[in-house]
């Protein structure tokens, strides 16, 4: 698992890192039943408190992506169900940045989709 950490951006580390690791289980890079680092590891490995990781695996394991058992590790559960109307706000903004997008790019609706299904694998 590869994550970076700006311990002087804007975002706090606890939340770069927690959006990471969830990306990384969304895309399938943390496949479910993986095993992610202990706290104290992942803390040494990237310089930060281990406050700091256990806050972003307590916010992970609260949203359903992992399982978190003393003495066992911490292995990933899968991607949580979306609630319908965080679902639908986050696809009307995906849909949003991709119409931008679109616009900018100058392509035609029916090469914007083809795109589309081409990523989502329904060519």
């Amino acid at each position: 698992m590869i994550v970076e950490v700006d311990p002087d951006g804007a975002i706090p580390p606890y939340e770069q890192l927690r959006s990471q690791i969830a990306a990384h289980i969304r895309s399938g890079v943390l496949p479910v039943g993986g095993r992610l680092p202990s706290i104290r590891q992942l803390a040494k490995d990237l310089g930060l408190a281990s406050g700091t990781v256990a806050r972003a695996y307590r916010e992970l394991e609260a949203a359903g992506y992992i399982r978190g058992r003393v003495g066992q590790g911490t292995v990933v559960r899968g991607v949580p169900a979306l609630a319908v109307p965080e679902r639908d706000e986050r696809l009307a903004e995906a849909a949003r940045t991709f119409a931008t997008a679109v616009r900018e790019l100058g392509v035609d609706l029916d090469t914007a989709l083809a795109a589309v299904r081409h990523q989502i694998g329904d060519s």
